[in-house]
């Protein structure tokens, strides 16, 4: 019993601890409830009482306040949709300077929005997304992407290789085993650039960005350098200048030593610059041609043939074949050409001369031949207009050939007055006959040769009046009759 009075007596101890502490804690809870009412009210009143202002930075320096951060962000974005829309309609812009803002909660706000706005339109800059382009580590220029190098790339390719021609070896799919050179034909195994192409990711103000149509041209006119023009045969400095694209000024103030009326000699160095391109295009192919062989000339020795006199024994023809090359080419101009096989089609005929070695006799035998080839004599020997004709006059050849009468040595052969063209050929055995009036000559002074050889060509030189051949005869130096000799 006293247990459980014990017992009773501590449970109702407890019932009342718990009661108590029960009413503790909503005491609590009820002051937190109001403590934080209290406090968000207070700063409701604090905000009421003590306006938030921003003042606005570029790059770290003040512009200038206003009264709500949102005016700046949205002046901002509708002046880049405006560029956007107007000027740079495929590009995607930001504002170049950093703009910050620094909340502060004021008493009495002071701050002017337009005053901001206006000199923000005034401080600002676009930049826009673009790619760097360089070449073997040298700014060649900025592009909007990297579709806009390679599409400025590809132009410059095609300028040596046709786009359809790009497209197919291009293609991965593309086999070179399954695709051998055929016969007539080339096949280009590779395109490619011969520096570094690299491109990075930049902003830039988008005003300094190429077209790909730009960036062709800036690619393809280079650098400038200095280089050494080797004079060839007839150039002028001229010439030289507008090879690259210098004035004549601009020549002779690279070359010191020059003056516009120096004398150029054949091997000369003249000292000029020039555009070198930012890349080179290599172009590598196979083809099969077909070319000629060169015949050899060969020969042979007869004596029954005079020194000096030749003929054709067989007339040479070229051969024919197959060259199979590999060819590089730099920018459109072969560096380097490999013979992969070679088959002939058709080997060369020879070509075969004879040549003569009998020494021609330098003494006629007295028996003359006709001059020229056939013909009437026009006009005798003697008397004729008040004067006296020395020879005789053939005319209505079947060809123009003047022949050697008898063989001799040649002692005269050039121009002589009113005979015009002529020669004179002494037999050494008593003889001398005289060839005039002739268009050409064929042989010299001191030549021997042999009856019946060419020595000229009948013409009208001199004292004439239409085409003949004057011929004279002389034995022990009197005047002959000619046609007493035949």
């Amino acid at each position: 019993m006293g247990i459980k009075n014990k017992d009773r007596s501590f449970m109702e101890k407890s019932t009342e601890s718990s009661k108590s502490n029960f009413l503790k804690k909503t005491v609590i809870t009820s002051c937190l409830v109001v403590g934080v009412t209290v406090g968000s009210a207070y700063a409701d009143t604090l905000e009421d009482q003590f306006p938030r202002i921003y003042h606005v930075y570029v790059d770290g320096e003040f512009v200038g306040t206003v009264d709500d951060q949102k005016k700046v962000k949205d002046f901002i974005s509708q002046q880049i949709n405006e560029a956007e829309e107007s000027h740079f309609t495929d590009l995607e812009l930001t504002i170049a300077e950093e703009v910050s803002f620094v909340p502060e909660m004021v008493f009495r706000p002071s701050y002017n929005n337009q005053e901001v706005i206006q000199k923000l339109e005034s401080e600002l800059s676009f930049q826009a997304n673009a790619v760097k382009l360089e070449v073997d580590g040298e700014l060649v220029g900025y592009l909007k992407n990297e579709s806009a190098v390679e599409k400025a790339l590809r132009k410059i390719k095609e300028k040596y290789v046709p786009e359809n021609v790009l497209e197919i070896i291009e293609d991965p799919a593309y086999n070179l085993k399954e695709n051998q050179v055929e016969s007539d034909s080339s096949k280009i195994l590779d395109v490619s650039i011969d520096q570094k192409v690299s491109v990075s990711k930049e902003k830039v103000d988008p005003n300094e960005l190429l077209t790909v149509e730009q960036a062709v041209k800036m690619l393809e006119r280079g650098t400038l350098t200095d280089k050494v023009h080797t004079i060839q045969k007839g150039e002028v400095l001229g010439q030289i200048a507008n090879k690259y694209n210098l004035s004549i000024d601009e020549i002779l103030e690279l070359n010191p030593e020059l003056d516009e009326d120096s004398i150029l000699h054949i091997g000369d160095k003249v000292n000029v610059t020039a555009h070198e391109p930012y890349i080179d295009v290599v172009v590598v192919e196979e083809k099969i041609v077909e070319e000629t062989i060169d015949y050899e000339v060969v020969y042979e020795e007869s004596d029954k043939l005079y020194k000096g006199e030749t003929r054709i024994k067989q007339q040479g023809q070229e051969g024919a074949k197959k060259v199979h090359y590999k060819i590089t080419e730099k920018n459109g101009e072969i560096v380097k050409k490999e013979v992969l096989d070679e088959k002939v089609i058709s080997e060369p005929v020879k070509k075969i001369i004879v040549k003569g070695t009998k020494v021609a006799p330098s003494r006629g035998d007295g028996q003359f031949r006709w001059p020229t080839a056939g013909g009437t004599v026009t006009s005798h020997l003697g008397w004729r207009w008040g004067s006296y004709h020395k020879g005789i006059d053939i005319a209505g050849v079947s060809n123009r050939s003047i022949y050697a009468a008898d063989n001799g040595v040649v002692t005269f052969a050039g121009w002589d007055g009113g005979y015009g063209k002529k020669i004179v050929i002494n037999h050494n055995n008593g003889f001398k006959t005289i060839y005039a009036h002739l268009s050409s000559i064929n042989v010299r002074v001191g030549q021997t040769v042999t009856k019946g050889s060419v020595i000229g060509t009948m013409g009208s030189t001199g004292n004439s009046t239409g085409v003949h051949l004057h011929f004279e005869i002389y034995k022990n130096g009197q005047l002959q009759n000619p046609l007493n000799y035949y």
